[in-house]
C-alpha cells in the first residue's frame, strides 16, 4: 500500500539525523546471529542453523533452552496457553517449572497451523476482517525478539529476555498427515523387528523442529490491568509511585518506538515486591512480600519495589501507520500517568541514546534488520518501511522529551516517516526525507 504523506525536509547523514542502514542477506541464515557485520555477511553459505550456534554469547539463556529440551526428553512437554489468538506455549523444566514461553511461527494469528478455532473461522468466513493492515504477517516471532533488541540496547530492562530458536515437542500443533506418516513408520518398524529382530525399514527422524520465539517466564507478577484496580482503591505510598512512574515511562518509550499495536492493559505485567527496612521488621517484611507478590499493594515501613514486564510484543514494527479501520491506540495513554510529563531521569537515560543518530541507526535499525532478514519471506523493501516508521517515531520521542511533554502528549504528535533517499551525486552520503503522515484510520478510538 502507498502513502500518500507531504513532504517536508531532506537531510543528510552528516548533518545528525538518521543515517543509512546496512545491506543485509537473504533469509537462510543461523537464527540469532552474531551482533557484528562480518558473522552476518559471512553467514550467506550457510544454512539456518540450531539455537545452539548463536546463543554462545548468552550462556544463561542457552543452558534456560537445554533445560526446556531435556524435559521434553523426559516427556515433560510444553502446555499450550488456553488464552490468546496464536498457539503459544508454556515450556517447562524437568520438576515442571514454567522456564519460558514458546510462540511457534507456523502457528501464529495468521499462520497455517494456528490451533486456534477463532482465526480458523476468521481467515476462511471473514476474509475481509483479517490480518491488521499495518503489520507483516506471521512475522510475530520476530517482532517478540525485535522488542528484546530494543529494551537491550536502551537499558530498559523491562521486556523478558527473547531469542528465536528451534524446538521440537509433540504437544506443538502439527498437520495431522505428518503424525500419522510417523506413527505409521513406528508401527512398520515394531512389526519388522517382531519376526527379523534389530532390523527396520524406516530411519525415524522424528517430527519437525519449529522456529519461533522463546521469551523467560517470570515470576510473581500480575496483570496491569488487575494492578490498576488495587491501585484505584489503595493508591501507593509517594515512593512507591515514583518508582511505578519511571517504570511507567520505559513502557511509553518501548511501545512508542516498536509502534506496538495490541498493548492493552492485560498484556504488560507489575510485581510489587515489599522488603524489610530493618531486622526488626524483617519478619513482618516476609509475610508483606509473600501476600504483595500476588494480590496486595499494601506497605507500611518497608522498602518497595515495583517492576513491569512488557510481554506479548508480536504486533508491533509495522510498515506503516494505521490508517485503515483502525488506530490500534495505546491503551496505557488513557491512564492518569500518561498525563505526567517525562522525569529527568528517563530523559536523562533515553535521549542521549536517542539523539546519538549513530547509536539509532547502527545499534537499533541494523540490529532490526538483520533480526527480521532471518525469516524466509524477508522482503528487504518492506524492513525498509518498518524501518521508516521506527525512525519516525524515534525522531518524535526525542521532540516530545526535548519539549517536555508528557505520553499522552506524544502519542497527539502527528506521525512521521523518515525513508531513506538514495542520491549517486554525493559518493559516501546518505540523505533522509522527513515526512508527516496525513492518512488517519477512521475510528481514532479503537
Amino acid at each position: 500500500m502507498s502513502h500518500d504523506s507531504g513532504e517536508h525536509q531532506t537531510t543528510d547523514s552528516n548533518s545528525k539525523n538518521l543515517p543509512d542502514i546496512c545491506n543485509v542477506n537473504n533469509e537462510n541464515r543461523p537464527i540469532l546471529p552474531s551482533a557484528s557485520t562480518s558473522n552476518f555477511q559471512s553467514s550467506k553459505s550457510r544454512r539456518l542453523s540450531s539455537w545452539s550456534i548463536n546463543i554462545v554469547n548468552d550462556p544463561d539463556y542457552a543452558e534456560i533452552i537445554k533445560e526446556a529440551e531435556r524435559a521434553i526428553e523426559h516427556g515433560v512437554l510444553p502446555v499450550r496457553i488456553a488464552v490468546g489468538s496464536s498457539g503459544s506455549y508454556f515450556v517447562r523444566n524437568c520438576e515442571g517449572k514454567n522456564i519460558g514461553v514458546f510462540k511457534p511461527k507456523d502457528e501464529e494469528p495468521y499462520a497455517r497451523f494456528n490451533p486456534k478455532w477463532s482465526k480458523w473461522i476468521q481467515r476462511n468466513l471473514f476474509p475481509c476482517c483479517f490480518g491488521r493492515g499495518c503489520l507483516v504477517n506471521n512475522q510475530g516471532y520476530l517482532s517478540e525478539a525485535g522488542a528484546s533488541i530494543i529494551d537491550e540496547k536502551l537499558r530498559l530492562n523491562i521486556v523478558p529476555k527473547t531469542h528465536v530458536v528451534r524446538l521440537t515437542a509433540e504437544s506443538f500443533n502439527y498437520p495431522a498427515h505428518h503424525r500419522l506418516f510417523l506413527t505409521t513408520k513406528r508401527r512398520t518398524n515394531v512389526i519388522v523387528d517382531r519376526h527379523m529382530p534389530g532390523k527396520r525399514i524406516f530411519a525415524l527422524e522424528g517430527l519437525r523442529s519449529k522456529v519461533g520465539s522463546f521469551q523467560l517466564f517470570v515470576d510473581n507478577y500480575i496483570s496491569a490491568d488487575d494492578f490498576i484496580k488495587q491501585l484505584e482503591e489503595q493508591p501507593l505510598p509517594g515512593e512507591a509511585m515514583e518508582k511505578f512512574q519511571k517504570q511507567f515511562e520505559k513502557l511509553v518509550v518501548l511501545d512508542y518506538i516498536i509502534r506496538n499495536t495490541d498493548r492493552n492493559n492485560d498484556n504488560w505485567l507489575v510485581k510489587y515486591d515489599v522488603k524489610p527496612s530493618n531486622k526488626r521488621d524483617e519478619d513482618e517484611g516476609d509475610v508483606a512480600t509473600s501476600s504483595s507478590k500476588t494480590t496486595s499493594i499494601k506497605a507500611t515501613n518497608t522498602n518497595i519495589e515495583i517492576r513491569i514486564a512488557a510481554i506479548d510484543n508480536g504486533l508491533a514494527f509495522p510498515f506503516k501507520h494505521p490508517d485503515e479501520w483502525r488506530a490500534y491506540p495505546f491503551h496505557w495513554a488513557w491512564l492518569k500517568q500518561a498525563k505526567i510529563p517525562f522525569s529527568e531521569e528517563i530523559k536523562s537515560q533515553i535521549l542521549p541514546f536517542i539523539s546519538d543518530m549513530s547509536f539509532v541507526q547502527h545499534e537499533l535499525c541494523d540490529e532490526i534488520e538483520r533480526l527480521f532478514a532471518l525469516d524466509k519471506n524477508y522482503n528487504r523493501r518492506l524492513v525498509e518501511r518498518q524501518l521508516s516508521v521506527m525512525r519516525g517515531q524515534i525522531f518524535n520521542l526525542a521532540q516530545a522529551m526535548r519539549d517536555g511533554k508528557s505520553p499522552v502528549e506524544l502519542v497527539h504528535m502527528p506521525g512521521v516517516l523518515v525513508e531513506r533517499v538514495r542520491d549517486h551525486r554525493l559518493k559516501g552520503r546518505k540523505k533522509f526525507k522527513k515526512k508527516f503522515n496525513d492518512r488517519y484510520p477512521l475510528f481514532s478510538w479503537f
